[in-house]
């Protein structure tokens, strides 16, 4: 049994100062960072190692901002009797091609936000924007680079890349992750059960990261021209 619940309303947040001084790197990445080997987010996300500690993305990335899509309250039903847990669906970015999503669970509001942000944090990938559309053809990172599909469960989500002074045509729970993500114009076609915010979030969040796995020629030909071939 599960009841919808209100997320929170209004601009993304600024998260807290974080105190580093008590963090103590559990992970090889993380000690990277903290010894001041690895300066930036993208020679963290380049490092091909894994990333299992928030306060990685917290040092590097203290301007990220977050903000929580959905707060549900589910049941489950044990033979101690009846269990209630909060689900939070979190979204994280700086705005500028950096995004990340997550979840979390707990007993109490408070401590499943917390949880959220955190995976956010630790799913934080970078989004290859650009001008995609024969209208504009600018030039600019305003929109995405080409059409993509990202899909989760039942729903689908399609990017189409729009002119400059569109904004981003789609519903309420896309167009938050998109924002974060630094996406300004864009055209949505979604199928599927929309309603479901963490499907519908996961799906653009997907079609976001596959963006960024698909190679552009004008960046294969730039690569073949460093090397001399």
């Amino acid at each position: 049994m599960k009841r919808k619940g209100r997320g929170r309303r209004g601009a993304p947040r600024r998260k807290e100062e974080v105190d580093f001084s008590r963090w103590k790197p559990r992970t090889r990445l993380g000690r990277m960072v903290a010894s001041g080997e690895l300066t930036s987010i993208d020679d963290v996300l380049t490092s091909g190692l894994p990333l299992r500690e928030s306060e990685v993305v917290s040092m590097l990335m203290p301007e990220l901002a977050d903000e929580v899509l959905e707060v549900n309250m589910v049941q489950r039903m044990t033979d101690s009797g009846r269990r209630v847990k909060f689900r939070v669906t979190a979204v994280v970015g700086n705005s500028d091609g950096y995004v990340g999503m997550g979840g979390g669970k707990d007993v109490q509001v408070g401590p499943a936000i917390r949880k959220g942000i955190e995976n956010a944090k630790l799913n934080l990938i970078k989004v290859e924007r650009g001008c995609g559309s024969w209208e504009c053809a600018c030039g600019t990172p305003h929109s995405v680079p080409f059409e993509v599909v990202g899909e989760c469960g039942s729903v689908s989500v399609k990017l189409l890349p729009a002119p400059q002074g569109l904004g981003i045509a789609a519903a309420t729970t896309a167009r938050k992750v998109l924002e974060m993500a630094g996406i300004r114009d864009v055209w949505i076609r979604s199928s599927g059960q929309t309603r479901t915010t963490i499907n519908f979030a996961n799906a653009t969040f997907d079609a976001l990261r596959k963006v960024g796995t698909m190679k552009r020629p004008d960046t294969i030909h730039a690569s073949v021209m460093e090397v001399g071939v």
